[in-house]
């Protein structure tokens, strides 16, 4: 209500955005480029005869019957073991990723990633056998899981204060140029036989490349520096990024809270403390809630989706270019109005969009789709507009805020391995979505999208009381700002640590 809308004028640090910066957002970014193409290829891949009739010939075989169950096509654990082994691997790698993170520096740890892509590449595209095939997508969840750690927290310590939750977007950007990416690409071979799905695979190297490249030419952050003991370095770094000489304000702010952080031996132990709680409650929950609106299982299999209601195979990812089209442009509005509208406000408007949207899906499926028929051209049609409208809300809510909310909200003596916890979430409910969700479309038919409509509704009051606005608040002042003037969370807040106050 009121009071978390009066927050305090942010303290704006002088910046200037220079050449510089900006080249570091955008190659950093390209990590998120590497992601997205990985979780849209994999759809497409496994929807090519070439590829079914190679690795997964029992599918291959039910594909075929004309007669088949709609709901049923897909439903092979293997092949959701496909798709679903490299968030196993993120999720594994994301803690090691933290370490990495923090003992070497942010800047290492994303050339480590576009190591690990640059091998899964090469390997996936060459793979002769199965298993061979499965050891390539998890080298890509291991480059996932060190990427999606590395890139979103270079990203918010780079950031001006006033600019944080655009830069931090630009992640989620090139995510969704990554799916779109991988969707025309798989249009493209589609028609090459009976290598096209090796191309696919095998292009995931080229965005690692200049990622790896990049990852020589960008700095360190200040934090990581100073959280290290590299002063000087560190305010190097810092005049470098802002532009500017004089950055003294903000060094110092940097250098209490890294001071604060090297009392704290153990990050995970104070990551299980009283006050650690709030930022990683909310850490965590926007990453199940961000998996659990869905989103993953209709751009995972919008080419199945499709071809489900009806739609002949090139139609079908055809209209999941269309579906990429819509999510990059909505992430772009997003970059525009994150910083000026707040977290809140968008979180809650896409609750409601995506609610409404799921609904009106389940409902058209459920009274119109027979286990075999194929759904009438008006209604599939329909049905697109619908998803379009789905992923259009998704894209500027809760797609980039699940990123960027927990990259932004932990003191930095958690904040390595409290993301990493985040990130680990999120791939462990990616990877249990993957798993599940053509198995739940066989079984629950249209009843999946009302599944996915109730998780909606509870997220949206889940905002509404427990989620703080962090817009404009320098990153290592939520503590004060934020959790200890949020009427529910103020109360893990105790009376902080002392030391805290006898130091300031």
């Amino acid at each position: 209500g009121k009071m978390t809308d009066n927050a305090p004028p942010p303290q704006v640090y002088r910046s200037k955005i220079t050449a510089y910066v900006v080249i570091c957002w955008l190659i950093a970014a390209l990590g998120g480029l590497m992601f997205g193409y990985d979780i849209g290829i994999s759809g497409g891949v496994t929807s090519m005869d070439d590829f079914l009739r190679k690795f997964f010939p029992s599918v291959y075989q039910r594909k075929l019957h004309a007669k088949e169950n709609n709901y049923c096509k897909y439903d092979d654990q293997m092949l959701q073991l496909f798709t679903s082994s490299l968030y196993l691997a993120a999720l594994v790698a994301s803690f090691g990723a933290s370490k990495s993170c923090s003992v070497l520096g942010r800047r290492p740890t994303i050339g480590l990633a576009s190591l690990f892509f640059i091998l899964a590449a090469i390997i996936s595209g060459v793979a002769p056998n199965k298993a061979i095939l499965i050891i390539g997508r998890i080298l890509f969840g291991i480059g996932v899981g060190f990427g999606n750690e590395s890139v979103p927290l270079f990203l918010s310590e780079v950031a001006p204060v006033q600019h944080r939750g655009a830069v931090n977007v630009l992640f989620q950007l090139f995510i969704t140029i990554g799916v779109l990416a991988a969707n025309l690409v798989n249009y493209g071979v589609a028609s090459i036989h009976p290598h096209g799905w090796r191309i696919a695979l095998g292009l995931a190297g080229v965005p690692a490349l200049f990622l790896f490249i990049g990852s020589f030419v960008i700095p360190e952050t200040p934090s990581s520096l100073i959280e290290r003991g590299k002063e000087s370095e560190g305010k190097k770094s810092l005049q470098k990024i802002r532009g500017v000489d004089n950055v003294e304000s903000e060094l110092e702010e940097i250098k209490l809270a890294c001071e604060i952080a090297n009392q704290v031996k153990f990050p995970l132990k104070k990551l299980l403390k009283r006050s650690s709680m709030p930022p990683l409650i909310i850490g965590v929950v926007m990453q199940v809630f961000q998996q659990f609106t869905g989103i993953n299982a209709i751009m995972f299999y919008a080419p199945v989706l499709f071809q489900t209601i009806g739609f002949k195979n090139d139609v079908s990812l055809l209209s999941a270019v269309i579906t990429g089209i819509v999510n990059v442009v909505s992430t772009i509005i997003s970059i525009f109005v994150v910083d000026r509208l707040g977290r809140r406000k968008l979180l809650l408007q896409a609750s409601v969009q995506m609610f409404i949207c799921m609904i009106a899906v389940g409902a058209i499926l459920q009274v119109h789709l027979t286990t075999t028929g194929s759904l009438d051209k008006g209604l599939a049609f329909v049905v697109v507009v619908l998803v379009c409208l789905f992923v259009m809300s998704f894209a500027w809510s809760w797609g980039p805020m699940g990123w960027l909310i927990p990259s932004e909200i932990f003191p930095i003596e958690t904040r390595t391995a409290g993301y990493a916890c985040a990130v680990s979430t999120n791939m462990l409910c990616t990877f249990i979505i993957a798993q599940a969700f053509l198995s739940m479309l066989c079984h629950m038919r249209a009843f999946i999208f009302f599944f996915f409509a109730a998780w909606i509704l509870v997220m949206g009051l889940f905002v509404l009381f427990l989620l703080p606005e962090t817009k404009g608040v320098p990153i290592d002042a939520m503590t004060e700002q934020v959790w200890k003037k949020h009427p529910v969370w103020k109360k893990f807040m105790g009376n902080l640590d002392r030391t805290y106050y006898e130091m300031t």
